[in-house]
Parts: structure tokens; sequence; C-alpha cells
């Protein structure tokens, strides 16, 4: 029989490329999206898709029963990856939107991950991979509020991991760096819903940068992957016999880690202040 993943967030980006790669590899993928018209879309392309919005917990419930009704009752892997991000300056940042990006990008990743881990007790084996990112490892102006979720992200799951190590359960997380996707273009509605950016006291420095990068597309970053360079790193992570713990994508995740493994807090901020 083929093993069974679970993706998230596969209406675009990451998530879509990882079904499709998945696929490819022999899996049985169920790309979910958070919008039923995103469902319906990958179902004509002959996915299973159930409805999986990260803010909705009965859609988390719903979603994940119908898999495992299709499934016997069985799931061999879970790709937590649909987020998203609320750019902005923290002193910016209104603690409802702080809570919101919480639910969809932490809160919701955990309570679907506490519903997967009975099944995968309960079957003696199971991979749990986190989409991370290389703001998990460090901090970079205006991304507050998606640093601040993918720090938490970080800190429960190697907590996980270390909880589930006697088990054949395996926990793993995956910190890619700049990747083509749509979060940029997707991040602009929380920004103009949450930041109120025009009173803001430093409003010159969004004017000069942050809204700049946001509504004007400078083309790919200098060091941007595709999308299957996370496919690459997701399909290794649930097909190795001995998974690593971390998973770096991109150039920068890796100079990241290395700043934190050997330069002092004061001269990484230097660094990355201007970032």
């Amino acid at each position: 029989m083929k093993k069974t993943i679970l993706i998230t967030g596969c209406s675009s980006g990451i998530g879509l490329d990882a079904a499709h790669g998945m696929r490819a590899r022999g899996w049985r993928v169920f790309a979910s999206c958070r919008q039923q018209r995103d469902c319906d879309r990958l179902r004509a392309q002959g996915f299973e898709s159930p409805r999986i919005d990260y803010t909705d917990a009965d859609s988390i419930a719903s979603g994940l029963s119908e898999v495992l009704e299709a499934t016997g009752g069985t799931l061999d892997a879970l790709f937590n990856n649909g987020a998203h991000g609320l750019p902005g300056l923290v002193e910016d940042l209104p603690t409802d939107g702080l809570r919101a990006i919480f639910e969809a990008n932490f809160f919701g990743w955990h309570e679907l991950t506490r519903q997967v881990i009975p099944v995968m007790r309960a079957q003696g084996h199971g991979r749990i991979v986190q989409n991370s990112s290389v703001l998990g490892l460090v901090a970079i102006p205006w991304r507050g509020a998606y640093v601040a979720t993918k720090y938490a992200i970080e800190g429960l799951t190697d907590t996980l991991r270390l909880e589930l190590a006697d088990t054949d359960i395996k926990v793993i997380l995956i910190e890619p760096g700049p990747i083509t996707s749509k979060i940029r273009e997707n991040s602009i509605p929380f920004f103009e819903r949450f930041i109120n950016w025009e009173n803001s006291a430093l409003r010159e420095r969004y004017e000069a940068s942050l809204l700049k990068r946001l509504y004007e597309s400078s083309g790919p970053d200098r060091f941007e992957l595709p999308a299957s360079a996370v496919t690459d790193k997701l399909a290794h992570a649930v097909g190795s016999k001995r998974p690593r713990a971390r998973y770096y994508v991109t150039t920068p995740t890796y100079i990241a880690g290395y700043l934190r493994r050997l330069l002092p807090t004061r001269t990484i901020d230097r660094i990355l202040s201007d970032v």
C-alpha cells in the first residue's frame, strides 16, 4: 500500500509543490487547503483534498476525520505548512493582530498535531514535519509577528521531539529561507487590516522601506529557490530511516545557523538590523 501524507496549505507555493512532488514519489497525498474553492481545484487535479483551516477547530477535526476514513484510520506523515505573514513594526502591532497570526501559524498546527499523535502512536510509527523558517532562527526588522510564531514553533517542536524520543514517531523541522511563493501578496490583507502605519511614530520608515517591499515586486530574491527545494527536504525527512532534526533550505538559512552558533547577539544585531 502507498504511504500516506497530509499536507496543509496546498493552494500555492510550498504546499502545492509538496503535494505534486510527493505524489510523483509514490505517496498517497491528502492536499488540504483553507478555502473550499482551492480544495475543489486540487480535486480536479486528482488529489484528495480535505478542507483544513488552522483558525477553525471544526475544520481541523473534520478534515483529519476525512483523511482517516479514507485510509482506514492510519496516517504515515503530517506536513504542517500553511501560514501567513503580518509585516509591520512591533510597536504598531495590535494584540488582536498577534492573536490572529498565532491562530493560523501556531495554535492550529498544535491542534492538528495533537489529533494526529494518537493515530501514529496506535499504528506504532509516523513522521511529523513542521515547516518553520530561517526566521525561526534569527529575527529581522518588520517581521516581528511572523518571527514570533516561528520561534514558538521551533521551541514546541524541539520539546515534542524530546518527549517522543522513545517512540517511532519522528518530529522534524524544515527551515527555508527565501522560497518562491505568494507569502508577500498574501500578507497584504493582514497588513492593511491590522497595521495603522499612517499614524505610526515611524511613518517615514514605512514609506521609505516596507511599503515598497510589500506592494512592489522586485523580482526573485538573490538567494531565492523554487518550492521544490523544500519538497526535496520533505521527501528525505519522511523517507529516511534516520531523519535529521532540522533541514536547512537556502543559503540564508545556513548563514543564520552559522551566525547563531558562533557570534554574540550584539554582532548578529548589527548584521541583521538593515536586512
